[in-house]
This record gives structure tokens, C-alpha cells and sequence, in this order.
């Protein structure tokens, strides 16, 4: 009778261990705030997608704020979060530097994650993204289809460092290649995007790279309505035309989410700066168009093959 009262306790627990999930460590729940919207095909949709990554993998709660662009939003925000159980926020981009840095100490059971800034404090943690190498193989591809010999950048900020690799590309790929470069000083200004677009144009380039958040998308319609062409930024943008769009540098932003989650799950996200590229599987090239021909395809996959193994580049 003991033996089978020993076998049935045993199976009971085995059982109803099975069925628990597993447990989350230091993570309680994810909040994301962003500073336009989440449907904007680029940025941030892709924060939106990692933090529903989080949510499907590591089985949390989540929530997150749109149009948080001032002080006041962000600080309400935060301890709405705050009330909420939440211990992990992401700021989806580089304005929220400022914010996290005056709410760090007011709340350190939270860890705040921001873009592209100087983190200070053990709970504050900056990412960035390595892009100097996705703007080299952009540069490339750009020069290589060129037929006018001209190639342009619309770039957000001139700290950006695709910029210059996109300049060192396009004249690694063909040395008398022209390249014409533009600053938005804004992620969000379609207008003026939209107005160095059509200077470029003027100036007889065919190939733009429009390095920016909401400007993105508008700028490759204009330039398919035009038969020109574009290289994607940020997310894969050959679904906005095979013909137009002849590949994309790809930040998985959803990827390197769900990363920094599971650091900081298991105790080991620091406060600071980290920087991503290549290598750690959060930057690649996207689908290329049928326009590229396969042999250069091969050619820009095999020198990022090196750069993953080496760290360099082809004109080092």
C-alpha cells in the first residue's frame, strides 16, 4: 500500500511540474516605449515585433506607449509601468537617453534600455548597432547597379556611422563613383527627405540609400514611382517592389531584444554601453533583387563571411 501510495505521490508531482512554466529569473514584465508609432513599417514596428518576441518566448507580460516624445509622457509612462510590475523598458531610440537618465535613480528595481547614447548608471544600458559594415555592403551594391555613376545617402544625423560606410563602399566597389550625401537632422521630417530626394534626382542619381526612420518608406515609393532605385534600411523592404528595392541592410531589432531580455533574466545585463553587428546575428543583408546579378551577390556574401570571421573589411 505504501509503495503505491509512494509511486502515485511521485507521479502527481512529476506531473504537475510539467505543466509550470519556466521560471523567468529577474524578468517580471516588459514595457516599450516609442516615439512615433509602431505601424511604421521601419523602427518602430521592428520594437514592436521583439517586444511580442519577448512576450512569446520567455511567457511575460507586456506593454507599451506610442508618441512618447516629451518629458512629461515619458515620466507618466514609466510609473504607469512602474504600478504595473514592470522591471525592464526599452526606449525605442536615442531621444530617450535624456529621460532614463533623470528617472534612473527614482526607480532602481527598473532597468531602463535606450538607442545610440552614453548610458550612465548600473540599471541604464545603451545598444548599439555596429552599422559602419552594413552601410560598406550597402555602398556597394548601390555603386555596382548604379548606370549613371551617381549614388546617394539620406541620412538622419551625421554621427550616423553607416554614412561613411557607405561612401567607403560605393568608392571600394568603383573608384570614380560619385556620391552625393544629405542629413535630414530629424528621423521623422518627410518633407524635407522628400525634397533632398528630388535634388538628388536633379543631380542625375539613380540609387539612394535612405538611411532614416519614417522618411524611409515614402522615400523608396517615390523613387519606384520614378524607375529609379533604393537600398532598405532597417527592416527587409523588397516587398515594397523587387524592382525598385535591390536589397536592405536589416537591423533585427526584434532579435536583439529578445537577447537583452534573456541577459538581463538571468542576471547579466550590464549597465553601459553594448555594441551589436554581424557577428552576434542582429545585422544582415536582405533578399536581393533579381536585378543584382549572382556572381556580385556571391561576392558581397563571401566578404561578409570574412568580416563575421575577421572584423574587416574589404578595404582593410
Amino acid at each position: 500500500m505504501l509503495n503505491k501510495i509512494g509511486i502515485i505521490l511521485l507521479l502527481f508531482f512529476l506531473l504537475t511540474g510539467c505543466g509550470q512554466a519556466p521560471s523567468r529569473g529577474n524578468l517580471e514584465k516588459v514595457g516599450l516605449l516609442v516615439p512615433e508609432t509602431i505601424n511604421d513599417q521601419v523602427w518602430g514596428t521592428m520594437g514592436y515585433k521583439g517586444l511580442l518576441k519577448i512576450q512569446s518566448k520567455m511567457n511575460v507580460d507586456v506593454f507599451y506607449k506610442e508618441g512618447m516624445d516629451t518629458e512629461f509622457e515619458v515620466k507618466q509612462a514609466v510609473e504607469e509601468f512602474h504600478k504595473k510590475g514592470v522591471n525592464l523598458i526599452f526606449g525605442h531610440g536615442n531621444e530617450y537617453q535624456a529621460f532614463f537618465r533623470e528617472l534612473k535613480d527614482q526607480y532602481p528595481d527598473i532597468h531602463f534600455v535606450f538607442f545610440n547614447g552614453d548610458a550612465k548608471g548600473p540599471n541604464v544600458t545603451s545598444l548599439n548597432f555596429n552599422s559602419h559594415a552594413m552601410g560598406f555592403f550597402a555602398g556597394m551594391v548601390a555603386s555596382h547597379m548604379s548606370k549613371t555613376n551617381k549614388v546617394g545617402i539620406i541620412a538622419a544625423f551625421e554621427w550616423q556611422p553607416e554614412v561613411e560606410g557607405f561612401y567607403q563602399g560605393a568608392t571600394y566597389e568603383k573608384e570614380d563613383v560619385h556620391v552625393e550625401i544629405r542629413f535630414i537632422f530629424s528621423w521623422y521630417n518627410v518633407e524635407r527627405a522628400l525634397k533632398e530626394l528630388d535634388d538628388l534626382i536633379h543631380q542625375n542619381v539613380d540609387v539612394v540609400y535612405p538611411a532614416g526612420d519614417v522618411y524611409n518608406v515614402p522615400v523608396i515609393e517615390h523613387l519606384k514611382d520614378r524607375g529609379l532605385y533604393a537600398i532598405g534600411y532597417i527592416s527587409d523592404q523588397a516587398d515594397l517592389g523587387e524592382q525598385t528595392v535591390l536589397t536592405s541592410t536589416v537591423q533585427h531589432v526584434d532579435k536583439l531584444y529578445l537577447l537583452v531580455a534573456e541577459r538581463f533574466n538571468s542576471g547579466k545585463l550590464e549597465g553601459g554601453n553594448l555594441f551589436f553587428d554581424f557577428q552576434d546575428g542582429v545585422i544582415s543583408m536582405g533578399k536581393y533583387s533579381p536585378l543584382v546579378d549572382q556572381p556580385f551577390q556571391e561576392k558581397i556574401h563571401n566578404f561578409i563571411e570574412r568580416y563575421r570571421e575577421t572584423g574587416k573589411l574589404p578595404n582593410e
